[in-house]
């Protein structure tokens, strides 16, 4: 790979919860890397998802909603918000169609760093009549100074679009990975985000939250990968909620999450789920140190 006028650089992509940067950073690496609900809050972790062209390499960090935390869990969220912005080439501070201005601290943040933004608003599918004109307009009024573009990154409308001006930003710079790196996170954190991502499509109201899914055992040869998750809750109420009547509840998710699993990795997989109470476990260091929240 010649790293003649080769072009890399650092992606960070947020906004608040549930705005579609999970799906924005998917559509624009090619591959399913982080969990896609219609719930918010859904992403834990900053996920990298690495892009490698014949002269470029863009690094993309998919990273939590942004909010004010509530618990020692939200604040370890907010870290990796703050963590991916120190180091970013580029900041994609994506929005929602209908969404209005609240609290764009971050975002004034950002722009005051001189760090180069790009404002995207996304969901245009669901654009009526003049509805993303009227929008366009409105951020372009609070923020003048700053790029806009739109996308559904949904159907992909313009991900093109906006990955052309991504290739122009990036600075020239070798590549940071491998060319055939997809990824900064190892298998098993992919097979635990898969089993959270049919938790959160399952359950409803607080239960997905106060779920956190590791892989106890990952063992893979040619034919087969096998895998044994732990499902943790706050409470046993929850573990009774979880499990489901006579293992229904917990029998549905283990086969869809099976089928996702073997969509992932392309084989047979042989998943095996034990529910376990760690109480309280979203405001304790230990606890949030064993799941990979705390250094």
């Amino acid at each position: 790979m010649s790293e003649t006028n080769f072009k890399s650089g650092f992606v960070s992509i947020v906004g608040k919860p549930n705005v579609g940067k999970s799906t924005l950073m998917n559509a624009l690496v090619g591959d399913n890397l982080s969990i896609i609900t219609s719930k918010a809050q859904t992403t834990r972790h900053r996920i990298m998802g690495v892009l490698t062209g014949d002269n470029f390499q863009i690094v993309y960090s998919d990273t939590p909603g942004l909010l004010k935390p509530q618990y020692t869990l939200q604040e370890s969220m907010m870290k990796f918000v703050s963590a991916s912005l120190e180091d970013a080439d580029l900041v994609l501070y994506v929005v929602e169609l209908m969404e209005k201005q609240e609290d764009e601290e971050t975002l004034e943040r950002i722009i005051a760093s001189g760090r180069p933004v790009i404002f995207v608003i996304n969901k245009t599918d669901l654009n009526k009549g003049s509805r993303l004109t009227d929008k366009i307009d409105y951020w372009s009024l609070l923020y003048p100074e700053v790029e806009i573009m739109t996308v559904s990154a949904l159907t992909k409308e313009n991900v093109d679009v906006l990955f052309a001006k991504i290739l122009e930003l990036m600075p020239e710079h070798p590549a940071y990975f491998p060319g055939d790196t997809l990824t900064d996170k190892p298998e098993k954190f992919f097979a635990s985000e898969i089993i959270r991502e049919q938790i959160f499509k399952n359950y409803k109201q607080e239960v997905p939250y106060s779920t956190e899914v590791e892989i106890e055992s990952f063992k893979e040869d040619e034919e087969i990968i096998r895998l044994r998750a732990e499902i943790f809750v706050e409470r046993k109420s929850q573990k009774g909620i979880i499990i489901g009547k006579g293992g229904e509840a917990i029998k549905k998710v283990g086969t869809e999450a099976r089928l996702q699993l073997e969509k992932f990795f392309g084989k047979k997989v042989f998943l095996e789920t034990f529910v376990k109470v760690a109480s309280d476990w979203r405001k304790k260091d230990s606890l949030l140190k064993k799941f990979g929240y705390k250094g």
